[in-house]
């Protein structure tokens, strides 16, 4: 595995990456996972990438909580504790996790839910990747009270993942982590070198005749695009939209409705 180093960091360690490194980062790693991704369009079998090149533990189970939905969590330290429903017991347990562990929750990995597991899961291989020079407890750190100072396990809600490529202006640190899962997540599932021929080839082979309006294109761009992107990649529409957009594929739409008038 390729380690990750950031030239630029902030007072606690967090990266300060643009997207566009991420996507670099992103074709680094899968080069050096596994090329054939990078030459034609298909899905990355993600419980492999996160256990065979990254060498996270996975774990599936029922996360724990009181009102926002946990989709997934990453421990980056041996000895953190996360809360869990326990089915058989029916009971609220605490599950010791070990260090480069990632836990995904049942409903995520639900059938018909693959495109959410996929970006869930390297959502939070994201995390692990980028982020561990904010969470791992360095060997032998003590506090003043001589017990080893703990970092948290990051809790990653459903809010943190569905609303990728809804907001900007991040202002906090949290936030800015969040993005950069969420974008390592959308680039490790598809890669720049050939999302965007792809895209241009669907485009191109289109054939629109006597159905020249507004409301095909829009259709076009929001539905059976995302669609044929999503059958090819593994992913979920919203997930593909948002990519689309974040290669400018969108201000084509609008030009072509402009130039209907």
């Amino acid at each position: 595995m390729i380690n990750f180093r950031c030239s630029m960091v902030d007072g606690e360690n967090n990266p300060i990456i643009s997207d566009d490194n991420i996507d670099k980062f992103a074709e680094i790693l899968l080069n050096d996972y596994k090329q054939e991704l990078l030459k034609e369009p298909g899905p990355i079998n993600y419980l492999h990438f996160l256990e065979s090149y990254l060498g996270a533990n996975i774990e599936i189970m029922d996360i724990y909580y009181e009102d926002n939905p946990i989709w997934g969590v990453t421990s980056f330290n041996d000895g953190e504790r996360l809360e869990v429903f326990d089915r058989k017991r029916k009971c609220i347990k605490w599950n010791k996790l070990k260090k480069r562990t990632i836990v995904l929750d049942n409903y995520v990995m639900q059938k018909g839910r693959e495109g959410l597991a996929l970006f869930t899961g390297l959502h939070e291989a994201g995390h692990l990747w980028l982020h561990s020079g904010v969470y791992t407890r360095p060997t032998g750190q003590m506090s003043l009270f001589g017990e080893p100072k703990k970092r948290k396990v990051v809790c990653c809600r459903k809010g943190d993942i569905v609303n990728f490529g809804k907001g900007s202006g991040y202002r906090t640190a949290k936030e800015w982590r969040e993005h950069h899962a969420n974008y390592f997540a959308a680039a490790v599932a598809m890669p720049k070198s050939t999302f965007v021929p792809f895209v241009k080839k669907m485009i191109a082979v289109q054939d629109f005749g006597e159905d020249l309006t507004s409301n095909t294109f829009a259709l076009f761009f929001t539905e059976y695009l995302p669609k044929i992107i999503s059958d090819a990649y593994g992913v979920s529409k919203q997930a593909a939209y948002v990519r689309l957009c974040k290669f400018g594929f969108d201000r084509l739409e609008k030009k072509s409705q402009l130039a209907l008038f």
